[in-house]
């Protein structure tokens, strides 16, 4: 049974970081061959597992240092069965690996958690898509049917909850929703959007949210954005519509590029660590304190984060 999974501590008010781009961490500050971003190939090994080790250790130091909560997420984004099978995995393997994940987790937190920092243990699910388009779309039932063995391992396994990283289009949410909570674990979704704040699907942010929450009765224990700039969807956010009141965390990306500049670019354009801390305070400012899931995506590392934490706490003290 996972420590918070019935009471998760992320849904007050208190800031709860997360780590940054782990793929593009791995890749282009580590030098570590990711085919098909699958960092989670890295848990089969005993030098994959402590890369992995280390990488949250540094960002949960940074909650801790700080006196913020932390959600471990699993490095699992790729790890369902299509993924699987492109890097000749059988099932029984990728079972055991997103076991792995999990149950790699649970002493780095006992290691770094405190009663300032509470640190959830998340079990991460990606799209079966590339994730920058709404491609290998399912219906809903489709979508739960395919996540569903690993949103069961990551249950056995102890993780509090699942939060669905990188979604594309509102239907495989739905899935995911349905998955998660017939494996008894709370679910977040965390939806990307294009340079113009609407899904890869062409669908409005405000409204994916809204058809998740009418297909599940308000499903998700939150929502969150990742994976775009917040120069792309700030404007998505300048609404009183009650799907806002929903949100609750960001991954951000350190580049300004469109998914389709990422996706043709053979650097990491790392952005500005200072500006995009700023960025999230402003957002939070934006949304009445309620944006308290704070991490990165691609391009992102512990600078970026701990750049995010300190402006955000500073301007947590400057409301108080």
């Amino acid at each position: 049974m996972g420590k918070y999974r019935s009471n998760l501590p992320q849904l007050g008010e208190h800031i709860f970081l997360t780590d940054g781009g782990i793929e593009t961490t791995l890749i282009f500050h580590e030098g570590i061959e990711l085919p098909y971003f699958a960092a989670f190939k890295l848990l089969g090994s005993d030098e994959g597992r402590r890369t992995l080790r280390d990488y949250y250790a540094r960002y949960a130091a940074i909650a801790r240092h700080r006196g913020m909560g932390f959600i471990f997420e699993s490095a699992t984004w790729r790890a369902s069965p299509d993924w699987a099978a492109k890097l000749g995995m059988p099932q029984a393997e990728l079972d055991a690996l997103n076991r792995a994940a999990i149950e790699m987790l649970k002493p780095l937190r006992s290691a770094f958690e405190t009663a300032r920092s509470p640190m959830v243990i998340s079990g991460c699910v990606g799209p079966r898509g590339d994730g920058y388009t709404a491609d290998a779309r399912m219906t809903a039932d489709e979508a739960a049917a395919y996540h569903r063995a690993a949103i069961e391992v990551y249950a056995q396994a102890g993780a509090d909850m699942i939060t669905a990283i990188t979604m594309t289009y509102a239907d495989e949410a739905v899935g995911i929703v349905r998955a998660a909570r017939a494996a008894g674990l709370p679910v977040a979704i965390s939806f990307t959007v294009e340079t113009d704040g609407r899904l890869p699907s062409g669908q409005a942010l405000g409204d994916a949210i809204d058809a998740v929450d009418a297909a599940t009765q308000d499903g998700p224990a939150y929502y969150m954005i990742n994976c775009a700039h917040p120069t792309h969807f700030a404007e998505a956010l300048a609404t009183e519509a009650r799907w806002l009141t929903r949100l609750k965390g960001v991954r951000a990306n350190a580049s300004k590029r469109s998914h389709a500049e990422l996706d043709a670019a053979p650097d990491l354009d790392a952005g500005n660590p200072a500006e995009l801390g700023r960025d999230y305070a402003a957002l939070r400012r934006r949304l009445g304190h309620r944006l308290n899931v704070l991490g990165g995506c691609c391009g992102t590392d512990h600078r970026h984060i701990e750049q995010i934490a300190f402006h955000c706490t500073a301007e947590a003290a400057q409301a108080a």
